[in-house]
């Protein structure tokens, strides 16, 4: 029996809340017995509802806002073979990069989402960059871009902010 939308959609909210990892949207369509367009549409209504609903580079995420969370966006430049050691920097001081976003000149604001946590996530990342010979967004915009970054405290948020200008990273005005 094929199931109607909302209960389609129901089952999204719920398959997303119970994993840890991302879900793509073709593992999606072929656990719902869907189109992966059909996915995408019902995702984008979800969205609508205010679920936090995320497109990583790894699939959809539910994304649950924790309140006791600290963020904040650190303004940074590097090369794109630094992108590695940047996002390290982060995630090895206790940080989570949630996205990036730079400022372009026609488009204005254009941001992704990341939620990169671990190293092995940075690995995976960088991996697709470099396999999928995408040009990351820092590349239309000089190199400058702005990560949010989550954290525990501010104190960690600190940490991370010194590691980045340590390592020439922060841009400072």
């Amino acid at each position: 029996m094929q199931m109607d939308g909302k209960e389609r959609r129901d089952k999204i909210v719920e398959l997303l809340g119970s994993s840890a990892d991302a879900i793509s949207g073709n593992q999606l369509a072929k656990i719902l017995g869907v189109s992966r367009q059909v996915v995408v549409q019902d995702i984008a209504l979800l969205r609508a509802t205010n679920k936090n609903i995320i497109s990583t580079t790894r699939g959809y995420m539910l994304y649950i806002v924790e309140d006791l969370k600290a963020t904040r966006s650190f303004l940074v430049r590097h090369t794109t073979e630094q992108i590695e050691d940047e996002l390290c920097v982060i995630v090895d001081n206790g940080g989570k990069v949630l996205d990036v976003t730079v400022m372009h000149d026609i488009y204005g604001q254009i941001q992704a989402d990341l939620i990169i946590k671990t190293r092995q996530e940075v690995y995976e990342f960088v991996e697709k960059v470099k396999t999928k010979r995408t040009v990351p967004l820092k590349e239309l915009t000089d190199g400058i871009h702005v990560h949010t970054v989550e954290a525990d405290s501010e104190n960690v948020l600190d940490r991370i902010e010194d590691a980045l200008r340590e390592r020439g990273f922060l841009v400072t005005e």
